[in-house]
């Protein structure tokens, strides 16, 4: 009998972890922006839940200033977000933000940010792996390989990715991208590189976002 209620109690606790977290979407809409963001509700945690909308807000209001709004009276902005993993006490968002001041087109650039929905901490790349690991080059092989098998004319020659590069977490994948115009055309928009995460398990994290993706 004792049994039997420890796998329920472990039942319970697994579909606790992947409840995904409550997500309400505010719009900002006047002259010359069209803004869209997340924010997360109702969780049991009210600092943890103030912790990951302030880092939200803030990622958002530094886009707009970057993409020269309001600087620039003739920039006109569409920014929306998307998520792409809200599980297992992960959330992962991108927030993206068209700016048009003229000229043939305009320019998207992507943010993405990835919470631990227990603490509110915002994760670098380097934090998903464990300590020393070289992931740099583990990841930059692979995209390097992904390009070649592409044949995407690129800009620059393509040595290595950033140690701060561009990602966010996206089913059991750690998916990496790479800006407009950082390493090809406009044309070819962003460039995602989606990575196993068992292709780079020897070096994730076991306690970080991507260790939580592996079970």
């Amino acid at each position: 009998m004792r049994d039997t209620e420890d796998m329920r109690d472990m039942d319970q606790d697994l579909e606790l972890e992947h409840q995904p977290v409550s997500i309400q979407t505010y719009k900002v809409l006047k002259s010359k922006l069209n803004l869209l963001y997340p924010a997360v509700i109702h969780m049991n945690a009210p600092l943890v839940q103030h912790k990951i909308n302030t880092t939200i807000v803030d990622a958002v209001n530094k886009q707009l200033h970057d993409q020269g709004f309001p600087q620039n009276p003739s920039t006109d902005v569409t920014a929306y977000y998307e998520i792409k993993t809200n599980e297992r006490r992960v959330l992962s968002l991108s927030l993206l933000n068209y700016a048009f001041s003229g000229g043939a087109h305009g320019l998207t650039i992507q943010n993405s940010l990835t919470f631990s929905t227990e603490t509110g901490k915002s994760y670098t790349l380097k934090e998903l792996f464990k300590p020393g690991s070289d992931y740099i080059a583990k990841l930059s092989v692979i995209i390097a390989a992904e390009l070649k098998l592409r044949d995407i004319p690129l800009l620059v020659d393509f040595k290595s990715i950033r140690p701060d590069q561009d990602f966010y977490i996206a089913d059991k994948s750690l998916v990496v991208y790479f800006q407009v115009y950082e390493l090809a055309a406009y044309v070819y928009g962003f460039l995602y590189f989606p990575i196993s995460v068992y292709a780079l398990q020897d070096m994730i994290a076991e306690d970080g976002p991507l260790g939580k993706m592996m079970y």
